[in-house]
């Protein structure tokens, strides 16, 4: 099975992803993961990457279609992936649909979740980090704090803030990029008829983690 998680920064992709993958065992691939690794080991792909990502800009086809091709050729993926990041734009959603012909395989659901931006830049003002790349750990110090200030409660780990989201105008214009070029992703997989929008806001006492636990029901 082939999900896919759509969503402005902020609004819980990587923790519906992250259940859900728990659950049913298929790896969660995330392209940001996959470019943090690289930007902090320094290697080619980060250098080049952090370019466009420290500037609040998308990472270009040619650096991020290659990677997600590659990667779904992996053992864990063969029974399917959750994709969470990508595809970004139409262009994106076009090549992963051939990649996945060739493969045999589709899209099976694509989860849209929305918030409201005001929320979305609290919680990434307030997000953190475990520095641990093989923990990862996303905390908020509002929502869901660690038991210890600045300390993950599964590995130990210093906690940190990203460098991109400390600034307000930065994640400002990462919204926008959003709007303008992934928005139109819930048009294109509305109309192939595989779509589930939906709202995680605290103004309504829904948040990531019970998407995901009605998302596993669903696919039982």
């Amino acid at each position: 099975m082939i999900i896919i998680m759509l969503g402005a920064q902020g609004t819980g992709k990587g923790t519906v992803a992250g259940i859900v993958s728990k659950e049913t065992g298929l790896p969660q691939v995330s392209t940001g993961d996959i470019f943090r690794k690289n930007i902090s080991e320094k290697t080619e792909l980060g250098i080049a990457a952090d370019k466009y990502i420290s500037s609040g800009n998308l990472v270009p086809d040619e650096i991020t279609v290659p990677m997600v091709k590659d990667r779904l050729t992996w053992e864990d993926a063969k029974n399917g992936v959750i994709l969470d990041g990508f595809p970004r734009t139409i262009e994106q959603a076009e090549k992963l649909d051939k990649m996945l012909e060739e493969m045999g395989q589709k899209v099976d659901l694509v989860v849209n979740l929305v918030t409201p931006r005001e929320e979305i830049i609290d919680r990434m003002l307030t997000r953190r980090v475990c520095t641990n790349q093989d923990c990862k750990t996303t905390y908020n110090i509002k929502l869901s704090p660690p038991k210890v200030e600045g300390i993950c409660d599964k590995c130990g780990s210093q906690l940190k803030q990203r460098e991109d989201d400390s600034d307000p105008e930065a994640i400002n214009r990462r919204l926008e990029i959003y709007e303008e070029k992934t928005s139109p992703l819930v048009e294109y997989y509305d109309k192939k008829g595989v779509l589930s929008t939906e709202k995680v806001s605290v103004s309504i006492n829904r948040m990531g983690i019970d998407v995901a636990n009605d998302l596993i029901e669903k696919l039982r």
